[in-house]
């Protein structure tokens, strides 16, 4: 543990906080000062000058990440009759309608995704509260409430990465793991950007994304420079 704590000190003093860096060295940089033994995350957090207070100026959407999250995506499916069959076919891991219900309410949430075609959302309802606050519960806005089940399935298996903004204006994502690489982890660090830079609600006024700051899970966080990063955007 002493040799770990002394690989994060060391990690932390190349960076420097005073420093805005530019895509190409700010990624570079968590990547070096990922040291932990296990295939870290890659984390983003974007502060947005937004109010979500106010209800025009939610940020929420939901982005095909161009190489996945790195890791298996656990999906379930809400549906009955054919759409049961064509999710299944698609590679859910599990579907059903009530026994689905009951299973979740006896506290089964081996899953990351959960996705429904329209007309089972008034059962899915009976396990909203346990969804919800999980980030779960399946919704239109995302492409989870959907009669195109095996698309939703195949794209969430893929790695669809959903984001919302937070209270305090701040929007967190994952886009990959370590092990995936600087250009894997650059496609998806560019194309989750783009997605919250054409989320940006007609109402916000001022200066819209205000800072960027990526960091491995055990690793320091890197401030990356905005005029830089929108360059890129596509």
């Amino acid at each position: 543990m002493a040799k770990m704590g002394k690989k994060i000190k060391a990690s932390k003093e190349k960076v420097d906080r005073t420093k805005r860096y530019s895509l190409k060295d700010g990624l570079a940089l968590v990547i070096e000062t990922a040291v932990a033994k296990f295939d870290e995350s890659i984390d983003v957090t974007v502060n947005l000058g937004v109010d979500p207070k106010q209800s025009d100026q939610q940020v929420r959407g939901a982005v095909a990440l161009p190489h996945g999250l790195g890791k298996e995506v656990r999906v379930i499916v809400f549906a009955k009759g054919p759409k049961e069959k064509e999710a299944q076919e698609a590679g859910a891991d599990f579907v059903g309608a009530d026994d689905l219900v009951e299973k979740i309410k006896g506290g089964w949430l081996d899953f990351d995704k959960a996705i429904a075609t329209p007309d089972m959302m008034a059962t899915v309802a009976k396990v909203a509260k346990i969804l919800g606050p999980r980030g779960l519960m399946p919704n239109p806005k995302i492409g989870t409430v959907t009669m195109d089940v095996a698309k939703a399935v195949s794209t969430e298996k893929k790695g669809k990465l959903a984001y919302r903004v937070e209270k305090a204006g701040i929007v967190h994502a994952c886009i990959g793991k370590k092990s995936m690489g600087f250009d894997k982890l650059k496609d998806n660090y560019v194309s989750f950007l783009s997605a919250i830079s054409k989320a940006k609600p007609s109402s916000s006024k001022g200066v819209y994304m205000q800072k960027i700051n990526v960091s491995a899970t055990m690793g320091p966080g890197v401030t990356f420079d905005i005029g830089d990063t929108q360059s890129q955007l596509s």
